[in-house]
């Protein structure tokens, strides 16, 4: 098995790495595969192929092909071993995992931009990220922002926990570190049409915000309450998906009053608490 170390362009930049990333600003990249590492020195290009790995402090990227581009150095071998090229941007090709404490991701490829300390994993269908007791999946793409510790996911989003479900055209997911050191998602941010459904309560809105913790969600433009043959719309709605408790509002008037929140009640039916 063939293996590489090469520090980070991130290093050069005096820049911290996120720690969702793992390791800190001088924390190397290590490299390995189980086919070789082929050099294109005119490229500036280390191309690692079968079931090859990146390794990042805690943060692991396995895929059946790693291309790691540096810059700087001299073009020796010694040169990239001893960490004096700097790798800028690592692909990812073909059956995608990564992992650090407390989620995993996976994909079809990804592409990390060290400097920037953002990885966006994609081509897959879905592309799913697992944290602790949630689910995300996406069709078109997941980016990993680490500065702001989110996530964002793409193209039929959706984010399950248990028999609470919120789906969107973009899900932001927001991340904090738990007891254990890792990371897990504290709220989601969800934009178009959304959705937002538990075992018994369905809801509809424009835009979203949901806090895990609480199961509290904040819904506004056009929502629509959906409990059984019952519904209820107004323009914004707070929505307690452990209760299933709603409370509904009316859009602002010309004379500052809101209007009427409306609904369709039906005899014999489940009704909304």
């Amino acid at each position: 098995m063939a293996v590489i170390s090469v520090m980070p362009a991130a290093a050069l930049a005096q820049t911290k790495t996120p720690s969702l990333f793992g390791g800190d600003d001088t924390t190397p990249i290590e490299i390995n595969a189980e086919n070789g590492i082929e050099w294109q020195q005119d490229g500036n290009v280390f191309i690692a192929r079968g079931n090859a790995t990146a390794t990042r402090g805690t943060t692991v990227i396995r895929a059946d092909e790693l291309r790691a581009y540096y810059r700087g150095g001299n073009n020796s071998t010694a040169g990239a071993t001893s960490g004096a090229s700097e790798i800028w941007r690592l692909d990812a090709i073909g059956a995608v995992t990564i992992t650090s404490p407390g989620w995993k991701a996976s994909g079809g490829h990804a592409i990390y931009d060290v400097a920037g300390a953002v990885i966006v994993l994609k081509d897959a269908n879905p592309v799913t990220l697992i944290s602790a007791d949630d689910t995300i999946t996406a069709t078109q793409q997941i980016e990993f922002w680490n500065d702001k510790k989110m996530a964002v996911a793409r193209g039929d989003a959706t984010a399950v926990r248990a028999e609470r479900r919120i789906s969107a055209d973009v899900l932001s997911a927001y991340m904090e570190a738990d007891p254990t050191g890792g990371n897990k998602v504290r709220r989601i941010e969800a934009f178009d049409n959304v959705k937002i459904s538990t075992a018994e309560t369905n809801a509809t809105s424009n835009r979203a915000v949901y806090d895990l913790p609480t199961g509290l969600a904040r819904l506004d433009g056009s929502v629509m309450i959906i409990r059984g043959d019952n519904r209820l719309s107004g323009c914004s709605a707070d929505f307690d998906l452990g209760t299933g408790i709603s409370h509904l509002k009316g859009c602002p008037g010309v004379d500052g009053k809101n209007s009427r929140v409306k609904g369709i009640l039906l005899p014999g039916a489940k009704t909304a608490k």
